[in-house]
């Protein structure tokens, strides 16, 4: 008989007694999922290194490095940072409940473990880990420029796409940011940010959109969590002038690289520019790499911001 190749995916077993990794490993590998072993701390994160799981099932009490401290760890490193832990303890005190989730547990399986409840909590939290990341893939992958800042206007989050916005629209404000890094929304961006807090605060305004340069929008609106606002940042074709001859003279391009450039600064996709100018992706992506070697840049975002800083 051929045997199953369904692989619902990989779970680390962390634990030092033989008994319980017997049960977890068989329970597992029946479900088709494929099964790690380390019998404590050190092993795991060892382990790790060579080989991500997508969950992890963590023993709190071990020798040597307990649960709790190897928790911490994985949630210090950025490459396993992600991985959702599931404890499996006996303990039943408020306090280790709590230090569990402040150390970044997702959940508790109680002792002694119950098949059924281990592969119910497993694939309920597999299945919101997957969508996440398929959410953030697909925003840190897309066209798609938003961030969420709080009251303050410190950025707390952003999609690649709004942290190049922002630094095509630095250099047209003239702003210089040390080492790239913002904190804060910059200048103008933020003093309508609180401009609009203003006037939400007075009349219940429910969102904005602020025009702040020639060629930048920002759409701003309340988030749901308290304190939280979201930015929507847009191109504004319409109010960007591109002289394309003297674009043609000042960076030595033709006038199809020109063209494709001020695509570019549209916010418009390879495909998109490839309908506007009846030519392929293929081609347009060729013109880009052309456009890259004579303005010695590497990304869009750094060739749009050398167009802005020459006017």
């Amino acid at each position: 008989m051929m045997e199953s190749t369904v692989n619902n995916g990989t779970v680390l077993i962390v634990d030092d007694t033989p008994g319980n990794l017997a049960l977890l490993s068989d329970t597992l590998s029946e479900a088709h999922y494929r099964v790690l072993v380390a019998i404590d701390g050190s092993a795991a994160l060892e382990q790790i290194q060579y080989i991500k799981p997508d969950i992890i099932l963590l023993d709190v009490m071990m020798p040597g490095i307990d649960g709790f401290e190897t928790c911490n760890r994985l949630k210090a490193d950025p490459a396993t940072a992600a991985i959702p832990v599931l404890f499996m303890t006996g303990l039943s005190e408020l306090d280790d409940l709590l230090r569990g989730f402040g150390e970044g547990a997702l959940d508790y399986i109680v002792k002694p473990i119950r098949p059924a409840e281990v592969l119910a909590r497993i694939e309920v939290h597999l299945s919101q880990t997957r969508n996440l990341r398929r959410a953030e893939q697909l925003l840190s992958s897309g066209e798609f420029a938003a961030m969420t800042v709080d009251g303050t206007g410190r950025i707390v989050w952003m999609t690649p796409t709004a942290e190049a916005w922002l630094a095509d629209f630095n250099v047209q404000q003239r702003l210089q940011i040390a080492c790239g890094v913002m904190d804060f929304l910059p200048g103008k961006l933020l003093t309508r940010f609180q401009a609009w807090r203003q006037r939400l605060d007075q009349a219940n305004a429910e969102s904005g959109e602020e025009c702040l340069a020639p060629g930048f929008i920002a759409s701003i609106c309340a988030c749901e969590h308290p304190d939280e606002y979201m930015l929507l940042l847009q191109r504004d074709g319409n109010n960007a002038e591109w002289d394309l001859q003297a674009l043609r003279g000042k960076l030595k391009l033709t006038f199809r690289e020109a063209e494709i450039l001020m695509w570019i600064a549209r916010g418009k996709t390879n495909k998109e520019i490839g309908i506007i100018l009846n030519t392929s992706p293929r081609t347009v992506n060729k013109h880009l790499e052309h456009i890259f070697e004579k303005l010695g840049v590497s990304t869009r975002a750094a060739a749009v911001a050398m167009v802005l800083e020459r006017g």
